[in-house]
């Protein structure tokens, strides 16, 4: 039972789940942003100053565009993670190097966990001197990094296991060819 291939659909959801988390991290900040700009606009040093098309003002914009960034970074790593997971599953050689490559792209991942952990909407909004924009921070988006890390942590498990899987279907394929007859006609 341990070779049936019952945790295929699980490594291959955990390896899905990257980018689908990094998408997520900049939906909830877009969310997040969007609330305090409003809070900006709405607070008492609020001075009238510009607000584009999209209702942002120039705070907003800024840490929008340091959050889609980082987002966008993270994502293309877990796109390549996820390439990798597929390429671990199938036979033939390579898979150290893949498995050095995986190890070399953490750094990244961590590097953008990181940044979303310093928070850039708060401290965009410190170094802007806007306390309104920062005050209409929800309480939740400092704990938006977290959803990074998740997204690196079920990488890592799917990871983990196309390689474990890889390693059982290439162990397969070479008990095969070990155990087929050599035509002699004797048992």
């Amino acid at each position: 039972m341990a070779g049936s291939g019952r945790g295929q659909p699980v490594g291959f959801v955990l390896l899905a789940l990257g980018p689908i988390l990094a998408a997520a991290y900049a939906a909830v900040n877009h969310v997040a942003i969007r609330t305090a700009v409003q809070a900006q606009i709405a607070g008492p040093e609020w001075e009238g100053g510009r607000v584009d098309a999209d209702g942002m003002t120039a705070v907003g914009v800024d840490t929008w565009r340091l959050v889609w960034w980082t987002a966008l970074f993270v994502g293309v790593v877990a796109v390549a993670f996820v390439l990798i997971g597929v390429l671990l599953r199938r036979r033939g050689r390579g898979r150290t190097l893949l498995l050095v490559f995986s190890g070399v792209l953490i750094v990244p991942y961590a590097v953008g966990f990181l940044v979303a952990l310093i928070n850039p909407v708060k401290g965009l909004g410190g170094l802007y001197d806007v306390p309104d924009f920062v005050d209409g921070v929800p309480p939740w988006q400092p704990g938006t990094a977290f959803i990074l890390l998740a997204a690196g942590l079920a990488q890592a498990v799917g990871l983990t296991m196309a390689a474990g899987a890889g390693r059982r279907q290439a162990a397969a394929g070479q008990e095969g060819t070990r155990s087929t007859p050599s035509g002699s006609g004797r048992p």
